[in-house]
């Protein structure tokens, strides 16, 4: 016996070396001191480095040492590592004893990615608190496990080099943390102590001059500022916010009529979830979102008669049943809120965007001073530069699943896994919420929110967040990807961007359908219903879509019903005032303009005077069937919004108005359906006209705006179930993807969730990507991918 075996021991026994390649978010990390540690524990020789494909590591050891190397890569990874994959190969063995990590490598293709910006973590937070530590009361405390990432990368691969970290030489304390792989600061770039790192200050804007505070501590003279009701630039991770006492409603007010805000709540950030139970409801879900590292703003239902303190002032979140709130994610957000034992200051804080409404958020410093001169009282800012501008992330909670809203800071530039292989693409997204999408292989980047391309400076963001992402995943799109509409100044980039490369036009609600496919893995091979539901897209016939059921794959879709036409009158002016769509539908059901309804109470009578003959003979008056529409028509019409300040208003506070209905009422509004033999197409129309006569009547008939409120989403619920199954019947479809901007109401959603699984319906809803148009780009990428492109930039 023992004969066989002796080969074998020696085998065993004879050094090994394999090379690793391990890609994904895995620089910047902690990845190649966790290599190191693991190689060191198991006696391996070898080396890591960073290069830009990814971690590459070569270990040679024992045969079982070798082989649990590889096994333990993935498994015990650093918190902010993702690892995508990992692939090993034999090599020849070449001796030595010693693990060491070498100098970052250049050149090649660049296939990985370093996280997003991380909050603060616990370590840093004893040490920013610890009077005894070097690093008490450092306001850029940081380590491998949290701090900036993304926004300061200005290459790869992931060094200090390839940082906004660059300018600021590292004291012998640092240098020995970052050298030494038995340290939590082992190689990590953004590393500093207040001895050689950035500075914060506090300037002062005071009689058309800016002057530094002369003072022992900016952020102990920054929270006076604020107890006293001032506002302040405060310089992030990814921009400036405009920061007030969120409890006082005179600085709230002022800084909503400084911006420009309109009713447009306000994102409040508080030390902890603790200070805000008492003015929310707070699942287990919602905490563990508003506690993890990506920190975004999450939107929380209000508490009734929340009488407490701390509490916002009425100005932070007029009409909105939602309270967004966060918690901090840097070390000047814990020390602008006060350590244990601080004098007491601001206990809430209005944390929004360093910008006028429509324009992209701040983040030079210079441009900070001059563009947010009137905005702000006082800047505190530092001079480690933001090199990506990245906004805070939006996210709620639905059926106890996260629903971002926005996607940005803690989530880009996570890539995105795709269910089928995609030719190198950039898709441009849509023109509201801009995001734009590059993919390549089985994976894609969707970048960090840009915002509404209307704005020149807007497009010069996209414009650099472009080159940006391309620089740092390495892909060269071969086409680009638009939307159809042919004023969208994102397909316009396309076109002028084209470099002999074909562009894709891809219908709007087709790309919706197609990235709730995506995100939960569908192939493509048999079709879906996906009801898309918005305020505006391009439709083929030149109308404005919006209230569609469509059954699609990734190549094709067909109209299966929509929302009956109504006249849209004056564009932009009906979505701003809702009153104009009450009345447009009203007029299209047949029903007076008479005085005793409040939408025509609302609208002025010289524009009512010309508003019925603005529709009476068709002038400027596209047709739309549109859903975001009839919401805003109906929240008119029950008397809750009548003008629209920010995009959505009307119906977010129909949805707030449902919520307080009587929960024994079970009413539903019903549409009419018909079927439509115009074009010979077959689409199925769905009449809003009995659903518009229900609510008058009930309303002549004294009852609430909530309750009606409540009756029209039971309809819009019914509505959904009924076309669905009739497409179920008619094609044998069972799957149902829910998505546009629609689908943020989470009370909606869930409805419609609730009785489409009832009746056997599988249901895709939007979780890792917005159903608004956000996620546009991602549909557009998978729709492309299987498309073949014209030779020029023109359908």
């Amino acid at each position: 016996m023992s004969g066989p075996q002796a080969p074998t021991a020696v085998a065993e026994n004879a050094p090994r070396r394999r090379r690793v390649i391990v890609r994904g978010v895995v620089q910047g990390v902690g990845f190649r001191p966790y290599l190191y540690g693991l190689a060191t524990e198991l006696a391996l020789a070898g080396h890591v480095t960073n290069t830009p494909e990814g971690v590459v590591a070569e270990v040679e050891g024992s045969a079982s040492a070798v082989a649990r190397f590889c096994e333990l890569v993935a498994a015990q990874a650093p918190p902010l590592a993702r690892v995508e994959s990992v692939h090993h190969r034999e090599m020849p063995p070449v001796g030595g004893t010693a693990f060491t990590i070498l100098t970052s490598r250049t050149g090649g293709p660049a296939r990985t990615l370093v996280s997003p910006d991380s909050a603060t973590c616990a370590d840093c937070l004893a040490e920013l608190a610890a009077p005894a530590d070097r690093r008490y009361r450092h306001p850029f405390v940081n380590c491998t496990h949290c701090g900036p990432r993304f926004t300061i990368v200005t290459g790869v691969p992931y060094d200090r080099a390839n940082t906004t970290m660059a300018g600021f030489a590292m004291c012998p304390d640092c240098a020995r943390e970052y050298a030494d792989p038995a340290d939590r600061r082992f190689h990590a770039q953004p590393v500093a102590c207040p001895a050689c790192g950035p500075r914060l200050r506090l300037v002062l804007a005071q009689e058309a001059r800016l002057s530094d505070v002369e003072g022992a501590d900016p952020l102990t003279d920054a929270r006076v500022l604020l107890k006293r009701g001032a506002i302040l630039a405060v310089k992030g991770l990814g921009g400036y916010h405009l920061a007030c006492d969120a409890s006082n409603q005179e600085a709230v007010a002022l800084l909503r009529r400084r911006k420009a805000r309109g009713d447009k709540p306000f994102a409040v950030m508080a030390r902890t979830a603790d200070d805000v139970r008492h003015l929310v409801r707070l699942s287990p879900a919602e905490r563990n979102l508003l506690e993890g590292r990506a920190r975004p703003v999450v939107l929380l239902r209000r508490r009734p008669h929340a009488g407490a303190d701390p509490r916002p002032a009425e100005a932070v979140a007029p009409g909105s049943p939602d309270l967004g709130l966060m918690l901090p994610y840097t070390p000047v957000h814990h020390l602008l809120l006060g350590l244990p034992g601080d004098p007491d200051g601001p206990r809430l804080l209005v944390m929004t965007s360093g910008n006028l409404s429509g324009e992209p958020i701040v983040t030079d410093d210079d441009e900070a001073l001059e563009r947010l001169a009137h905005l702000a009282d006082a800047w505190l800012t530092h001079d480690r530069p933001i090199h990506v501008p990245c906004d805070d992330s939006v996210v709620r909670v639905c059926d106890g699943e996260p629903l971002v809203i926005r996607r940005s800071r803690g989530y880009a530039p996570l890539p995105l896994s795709l269910p089928l292989p995609v030719r190198p693409a950039l898709a441009v997204g849509g023109d509201l919420k801009n995001a734009f999408c590059i993919g390549a292989g089985r994976q894609a980047w969707l970048s960090a929110h840009i915002g509404d391309m209307d704005d020149v400076g807007t497009q010069r963001v996209f414009e650099g967040a472009v080159a940006q992402l391309e620089s740092i995943t390495g892909v060269r799109p071969e086409i680009l990807v638009s939307d159809r509409h042919p004023g969208y100044r994102s397909a316009g980039w396309a076109d002028r961007n084209v470099a002999q490369r074909p562009v894709v036009r891809v219908q709007h609600h087709h790309a919706h359908v197609a990235a709730a496919m995506a995100e939960h893995g569908l192939d493509g091979t048999r079709p879906v219903i996906g009801v898309a539901f918005d305020g505006t897209g391009h439709g083929d016939d030149g109308a404005v879509w919006g209230g569609e059921f469509l059954l699609a794959d990734y190549d094709r879709f067909t109209r299966f019903g929509h929302l009956a036409y109504v006249p849209l009158p004056g564009g932009d002016a009906a979505v701003r005032r809702p009153y104009r769509m009450a009345l447009a539908h009203l007029r299209a059901a047949g029903i007076d303009w008479s005085d005793d309804l409040a939408c025509t109470d609302a609208c002025p009578p010289d524009e009512l005077h010309v508003l019925q003959r603005q529709l009476e003979r068709g002038l400027n008056c596209v047709p739309t069937s549109s859903m975001g529409r009839l919401f805003d028509a109906v929240s008119s019409l029950a008397g809750v919004c009548h003008r629209a300040g920010y995009e959505a208003q009307a119906a977010v506070e129909l949805e707030g108005a449902a919520l307080h209905a009587p929960a024994d009422d079970t009413t539903a509004y019903a549409f009419a359906l018909h079927t439509s033999e115009e074009n010979g197409d077959g689409a199925v129309r769905a009449d809003p006209a009995p659903v518009l006569a229900a609510i008058v009547g009930d309303l002549r008939r004294g009852v609430e705006p909530a309750l009606v409120a409540a009756r029209f989403h039971r309809g819009v619920t019914g509505l959904v179930h009924r076309m669905c199954e009739r497409a179920r019947e008619r094609h044998g479809l069972d799957t149902v993807a829910l998505t546009g901007g629609v689908f943020a109401n989470t009370l909606l959603s869930s409805a419609c969730a609730a009785t489409l699984r009832e009746d056997g319906f599988t249901v895709l809803r939007h979780h890792l990507v917005p159903p608004n148009d956000g996620g546009l780009a991602l549909g557009q990428l998978m729709v492309a991918a299987r498309a073949t492109p014209s030779p020029t930039p023109t359908d």
